[in-house]
């Protein structure tokens, strides 16, 4: 992880912005070649609307910061859990690119989030096949405009017990994505 300050193009970006997509090391299993579990049907959803993946409300117009309600005792996923929220009208993200997206990370456990780019009021940019597995599994597909949401199992993100102020358990995030090259 400590190379990771070198790979990110802002240096506003917050120690815990780069704990949260940076993947703390490969594990055995990780692949970003699998396929990730659709929890429903892709919707273009108006402004006005929520949407919902069991235990999980997403709030919020397209283009600006999202809401996220997690019930509590929201069940632990056992795969990666996929929803897009808008889907976007641009360039589809593929792995080997580098994405400049806005999103949310939201401890599933508390319900609290751990990081934010709408928070630090720029968007992050990172080569998706530097971040945690859950990401590099669940934003490729995603078209530039679009809106996702990932609930991510902790074998996909930092495992129960990560090292360094990553955050432990399974993640939930909303990624805007902002543009790819």
């Amino acid at each position: 992880m400590t190379s990771l300050p070198r790979r990110v193009a802002a240096a506003s970006v917050s120690v815990l912005a780069l704990v949260a997509l940076t993947a703390c090391g490969s594990k055995s299993g990780d692949s970003a070649a699998s396929t990730p579990t659709e929890s429903s049907s892709v919707s273009s959803p108006t402004p006005s609307d929520t949407s919902q993946i069991v235990g999980i409300t997403v709030a919020g117009d397209k283009g600006k910061e999202p809401t996220i309600t997690v019930t509590p005792g929201a069940p632990k996923p056992a795969a990666l859990q996929i929803k897009d929220l808008y889907v976007g009208d641009g360039a589809e993200v593929k792995l080997s690119d580098t994405v400049t997206a806005h999103y949310v990370g939201v401890d599933l456990a508390t319900g609290k989030i751990f990081d934010s780019s709408w928070t630090r009021g720029q968007p992050a940019q990172f080569p998706l096949s530097n971040v945690i597995a859950g990401w590099q599994q669940g934003v490729p597909g995603m078209k530039v405009g679009g809106r996702r949401l990932l609930v991510i199992p902790a074998d996909l993100a930092y495992g129960d017990n990560p090292q360094g102020g990553a955050p432990a358990g399974p993640l939930v995030f909303v990624v805007d994505v902002v543009s790819v090259p």
